[in-house]
């Protein structure tokens, strides 16, 4: 079956592994570096997260790495489980599991993020961005002038308004994206430093619509290595589909995907873990 890979913050607890039994030796930033290194093999990475045991359990520390692919979060569960990795005493892995009645809404992830995801699966010059619209929403400086007289106390604001495309041309493919920025304006503010917050609302409004654009997209990792590319309007159902549902949506690449690049607050209460039961660890 074909696994969507939406452009959004992975919330599915099959996408998430607790790493335990982690060396007390190491700092938390080494752990992390160490970590990454190993499970960025199988897929890009959201986050690794490291913590210390509690009190209780003894020194060492703990790890909750998120995937964006759920299969690459079930091949680096068996291929790790139980192996020593980077440290002279193995480690225990366990794949997260939701329970039904738990749901999660999903989280757009920004501009930096969307880059990150369509780099890997699509690679660097598998697609781009054409800004078609840039305009300036702000009041005229006269207007600003006359209610700076009626209204002395009403904040101004720069407001900038971006229409963008993500092209996929690979996959004939352009999805639209729109996005409004809006900053306080200090009235003293001229000069560069007029400029300067002239840019960054250009900027966020830019982000924004990159983000939208990339919503509308959906990565489909099929079972026999290919991706393809699924387009949906706001008004669509996101449900996922099966591999024969898609053929209707999307266009798929005459060739094996191969990566192209490696690279919120986590939520434990719906996990439960395969084979075993997460527990603490006795002490020696």
């Amino acid at each position: 079956m074909a696994e969507l890979v939406p452009f959004a913050v992975p919330t599915g607890s099959d996408k998430t592994l607790l790493v335990w039994e982690l060396s007390s030796g190491p700092t938390a930033e080494a752990l992390q570096h160490s970590l990454f290194t190993v499970f960025s093999q199988f897929g890009l990475l959201y986050s690794v997260r490291v913590f210390p045991n509690a009190a209780v359990a003894g020194p060492g520390f703990y790890a909750i790495i998120k995937f964006y692919s759920a299969r690459d979060a079930h091949r680096a569960q068996k291929a790790c489980n139980q192996k020593q990795l980077f440290q002279k005493s193995p480690v225990k892995i366990r794949l997260g599991t939701q329970h039904k009645a738990v749901q999660h809404n999903a989280l757009a992830l920004n501009s930096s993020r969307c880059q990150e995801l369509a780099n890997y699966y699509f690679g660097f010059n598998g697609w781009s961005k054409r800004i078609i619209k840039l305009q300036d929403l702000s009041d005229p400086e006269e207007e600003r002038e006359n209610e700076d007289i009626m209204a002395p106390l009403q904040k101004q604001s720069l407001k900038f308004f971006c229409a963008l495309e993500v092209v996929l041309p690979s996959y004939e493919c352009r999805s639209l994206g729109v996005g409004m920025a809006e900053e306080p304006l200090d009235n003293l503010e001229e000069g560069l430093s007029l400029l300067m917050k002239r840019k960054k609302t250009q900027k966020l409004a830019i982000q924004k619509a990159m983000t939208d654009a990339f919503q509308k997209l959906q990565i489909v990792v099929l079972e026999s290595g290919k991706i393809a590319v699924a387009y949906r309007s706001c008004e669509e159902v996101t449900d996922a589909r099966t591999e024969e549902e898609l053929q209707d949506l999307i266009q798929v690449s005459c060739f094996s995907w191969k990566p192209c690049g490696q690279g919120e607050e986590e939520c434990l209460s719906d996990f439960s873990f395969e084979e075993e039961e997460f527990t603490v660890p006795e002490l020696d």
